[in-house]
Parts: C-alpha cells; structure tokens; sequence
C-alpha cells in the first residue's frame, strides 16, 4: 500500500467506503423471506463472489470476522487474503482492515484448540499483585504474534471498563478489575504488547461500560454516574492510555450518560429518548477529541446490537454516528443474502446525499478518511501475501508449546485462595478417597476430574453433580459418600455458546434445571454437604462475587476467573484454568492471586 494517500485526492464514495466495517458472518446467494426459520446461516468460510465485488465495488474500509468464518489455520489465511485481493482492485486500492474480537478468557473467536485464547482480563487483575504487568504484556504479544500470522490486524481489545457493579451481566470478568490506575497500567501494558506486535488495538468501551446492569446487546443501558464519578471511575483508564500511547482506535459504548450529554432523539416508534454515546457529538467530538485530546480512530460499537437497532432504522443510525464523529461505523447493516447488497447501495446514496446537502461536514468526513489511511499506513498494512508461506508460518505460530506455556503460566497465576479453614487445601486424598465434583455442567466436571487425576498419583473414585440438570436422589446420596466436595459456579449465568454442551439434558430431560434455578440448587447442594459434614471447596469459575453467596458454606474458597475448555474429544477434556486449579488443590503449586474486586463480606472491611 502507498503511504502517500491524502484524503483530499479521495471521491466523496471512497471517502465513505472507507467508513464503513462490514460483517460477512453468513451469506447466502439467493434471496429467502428471510423468516426466522429462514434465515441465512451460511458460514461465510470462502470468500463468495457478490462480497468480493461489494469490497472492491465500494472501497470497503474494513471486515470483522466471528467464529463461523474460522475452520481452521489455512482455510482463514485463504479467506483473509481474498478479502484484501478484492480490496487490491477497488479503484483506491486501500487494505482492509481485518479485525475480530480475540480479547481473551470470555470473548474468542478463534477455536481455542487452535490459537491460545487466555483466561482473560480479570485472571490478568489478579495476577497483577506478585507479577506487575508481565501477564498482560506477554499475553498481548501472544495474541498480536497468532492474529498478525493469519492476516487479521485489528483486534477489539482490550477492554478498559472499570468494573464497579457485581451485577454487570456483559462485562465482569472482562475487565481488569474494578481500580481504574490497574485498569490503566494493565489496559496500557496490552496496547503496547499488541501495538508493539503490529495488531492495531481498540480500546472499549468508551465512556464506560463498567457500572451497568444491563447488557447493550440486548438493552440500552444508562450510566447515573455524576461527572466527577465519572472523570474518577469511568475515564481513567482511556485517558491515561490516550496520553501515554495513543491507541489506533477507541470503540464507543452504547450506553446513554445523562451527565456527559442528556440531549435527546426520538426513537423510531416514537419515544423521545437520550442519545447514547455512539450518537453523542458532546460525547465523542467534545469530549474525547477536543477535551481528552484522542486524534486516532473512533470506531462504533457493532450497530446490530439491541443498544442501536431498537431505536433507530440502520440507516439512519450510521449517519448519526458520523454526525457525532465516529469516524468508522461497524456493522452498519445486516449483509446475508443479494437484496442486502442493495440496502448497502442505498447506504452510500444516502450518506452522499446528507454531505451534499450539508447535513454532514465535507471537511470532517475528508479528515475521517485520512485518519483511517493514516492508520493504515502507520501499520504498514498491505494487500500483498505470500499465501503459500503465511499457511506455512501460522501452522507454527498458531497454539504454539511457548503461547501455551504463558497461557497456563497466567491461569496459575491467578488463582486466588480466599478462604482455607481447618487446612483444607490442599485437599487430602487418600487410595480411593470419593471426589464429589459439582459443576454447570457435565463437561467442567469432567475437565477438573481429569485434571485431578493427573496431578495425583492416587487412584481416586470421582463423582459428578451437573448443575444442568440432576436426580436429587442420588445426588444426596454421593454428597454422603464423598470424602471431599468441590463446588463451583460460574455467574453471572453462562450464556449459550458458552455451556459445555446438550448432554446433561439428553441424559435424562425430566431432571433438566432452568438456568435461573441453578444457583438456588447449588445453594441446597452445598447446605446438605455443610449439613453432613463434609469437607467441601467452593470455586469461583468467573466473576467472584458469587462467593457472598455460596461462600459461607465451604471450609475453602478459590477464584479461577475463566472455565474454558480448549480441548474436549473423546480422550480428554480439558482447559488451562482446570490444569491450574487442580494443581493448586492437591497442593503441587501455591495460590498467588488477589481478588482485584470487592467481594462482600470478604475484602470490604
């Protein structure tokens, strides 16, 4: 790619292809009523014809991959290198920006068997007391080294919300913890190890999504923070690391904050409304460019999320971002099958339309554009590849023996003892000693199970309680049998993709339990083991603030923060947080973490 592109020497069209960040997550080549038992889900796994000539036809700045677009090693370089061959022969010639949501722990979209995935941001928090910025430093380099390897150079990470409300459903242990100066040194240490390793980062989500209860996904949240909480809790993070680093992009959040900005739209059934920040001028051109002094790229939030597409038509929700100053929108509008690919047309009509009618700035969209290939050019991305070599080279790089050293390093790391009452850890097993092992689910089970047995020269009797579901009869009956308990949970709830599988149902649907009921059963479950006087071991297996709740009734209590499984054929199951918590239960290795948010009646004398 030139470095030499100036804005100016852009058309109005490329200017504005270039804002745009295109999702080609299904595609299917003829036209359905799109119903829901009809919609498209064809993974887009090869680059079909009609996409390559929208990227080449419009100047498409940018494209977001999810998890259906990967298979595997080659089949992703293949696809990659497509999209930036049709962005070769766009009249601009401009690179794309290929970018995913590879944060670590909770959000991965590379198969974890594949690429090393990390137990997350929070297990990095609690890391941070003994180790400093090692682990957020290192696993940063790790993804940026496996990204960059497969032709993706933007990676929306990492997330900078300060998590202050234990009932955040969407960030929780997303986040570094709930101190903002940890939240900026940790934030600030994964920019330079990405950045550092040539994956543009973006920081989210901007103003902050740390203290809310409700998921943008789904819902528009509303931060009733003042403005000094705000400048104290919330920015932070984003404005140290815009001082000190000046991160390629920041991302907005779709969340309405009243103190920054409470002027007002009218939604599209008619509510009148405060703007969320993704459409906030006062927000993302007076605040964060103007105020907090941030020249790089602004980018949305993905403009599907319920957040946006609720209130306002796709439309004209791109051209209110860019109104407000974001300079790319992602996700703009739903691309499934041809008639899309029209609507898309209509997009770029319009957004034309409001610039020659002055409705949008001529000179702000020029220098939007410029920051975009700006960035570009700082990055040195290229349409160039050697597909054959870059196959060759990430078959080697990708889940490498030194990635998945650090990757069990930091879930070692991390996990926290907070309660060890009459020596019980580690956990004393004799020949034969009964495990009774409760979890989410069947799979979790079998993962500790293995794990245990591995770090552990006895042969044991193993015992398992699914939380998806369970006959009470006989679950009573292992409980007062067990020699030891080991109880974990993962709130808040796990969500669908990431349940360990249908199996807990298909054993026996009667004894199948609602999610909501799940932590009300596991309450019961640890009552009767306190009840007969069982030595039992609470695990924390995401955010820790369960403890309040199921703590009180174990002798000892430890937080993993992740529970993910990278392996799970018919030999083994397994996935670095269980490899370490084991080690720690039967004594092989110290726990070295510390909660990095507080937990009540724990840490919040």
């Amino acid at each position: 790619m030139k470095s030499t592109f100036a804005a100016t020497n852009l058309t109005l069209e490329q200017q504005l292809g270039q804002k745009l960040m295109l999702d080609f997550r299904y595609y299917c080549e003829q036209d359905s009523e799109n119903t829901p038992e009809q919609k498209c889900r064809n993974a887009v796994t090869e680059l079909p014809a009609d996409l390559a000539k929208v990227i080449t036809k419009h100047n498409i700045g940018g494209v977001i991959l999810f998890a259906e677009n990967i298979d595997n090693i080659a089949q992703i370089v293949k696809l990659n290198n497509a999209m930036q061959q049709a962005a070769a022969k766009s009249s601009l010639g401009a690179p794309l920006f290929i970018s995913i949501d590879q944060e670590g722990g909770r959000v991965a979209r590379i198969p974890r068997d594949i690429a090393t995935s990390f137990t997350g941001n929070m297990s990095i928090g609690a890391s941070y007391a003994v180790h400093g910025t090692k682990f957020a430093t290192q696993s940063a380099q790790v993804i940026a080294d496996e990204l960059k390897a497969i032709g993706v150079n933007v990676n929306y990470a990492p997330t900078v919300d300060v998590n202050m409300n234990p009932d955040n459903p969407v960030i929780n242990v997303r986040s570094y913890g709930e101190d903002p100066t940890l939240v900026s040194i940790l934030g600030g240490a994964q920019v330079a190890g990405f950045e550092g390793n040539g994956v543009i980062t973006s920081l989210k989500h901007f103003p902050g999504h740390g203290d809310t209860n409700v998921d943008s996904h789904t819902g528009l949240p509303k931060v009733m923070h003042d403005k000094e909480t705000i400048w104290e809790k919330d920015l932070p993070p984003f404005q140290t690391i815009i001082k000190k680093q000046n991160p390629g992009m920041i991302m907005t959040a779709h969340i309405q904050y009243p103190a920054l900005d409470s002027s007002t739209f009218v939604s599209k059934d008619g509510k009148t409304m405060i703007k969320p920040a993704t459409m906030s001028h006062k927000i993302i051109s007076e605040l964060l460019r103007d105020e907090m002094g941030y020249q790089g790229v602004v980018i949305t939030d993905a403009l599907d999320m319920a957040g946006i597409s609720h209130f306002f038509e796709p439309i004209e929700a791109v051209v209110n971002t860019f109104a407000a100053g974001v300079d790319i929108a992602l996700m703009p509008i739903e691309i499934r099958s041809p008639k899309d690919l029209v609507v898309l047309d209509k997009l770029i009509s319009r957004l034309v339309s409001e610039v020659e009618k002055g409705n949008l700035q001529a000179d702000e969209v020029a220098i939007s554009a410029q920051r975009i290939i700006n960035l570009k050019s700082k990055f040195k991305l290229t349409t160039e590849l050697d597909e054959s070599l870059a196959m060759q080279k990430a078959q080697l790089i990708l889940g490498d023996d030194n990635h998945r050293k650090v990757e069990a390093e930091l879930a070692l790391a991390a996990i926290t003892q907070v309660k060890n009452d009459q020596h019980t850890l580690p956990i004393k097993l004799t020949k034969n000693s009964k495990v009774h092992i409760i979890m989410p689910d069947t799979r979790k089970c079998l993962a500790l199970q293995q794990a245990i047995a591995e770090n552990t020269q006895q042969p044991l009797a193993f015992s398992c309680t699914s939380l998806q579901g369970f006959e009470p009869t006989a679950t009573l009956k292992a409980i007062n049998e067990a020699d030891i308990i080991i109880a974990g949970n993962a709130s808040p709830n796990q969500s669908a993709v990431e349940i360990g599988g249908m199996d807990d149902l298909a054993d026996n649907p009667a004894f199948a339990i609602a999610k909501s009921a799940q932590g009300p059963a596991l309450e019961k479950l640890l009552q009767q083991a306190q009840q007969a006087d069982k030595k039992t071991v609470f695990v924390s297996l995401r955010a820790p603030y369960d403890i309040a709740t199921f703590g009180q009734y174990a002798d000892a209590i430890l937080a993993t923060y992740a529970y993910n499984i990278d392996v799970d054929n018919d030999v083994k199951v397994a996935g670095p947080a269980f490899t370490a918590l084991a080690k720690v239960l039967v004594g092989k290795k110290p726990a070295q973490g510390t909660l990095p948010v507080t937990v009540s009646g724990i840490n919040n004398n």
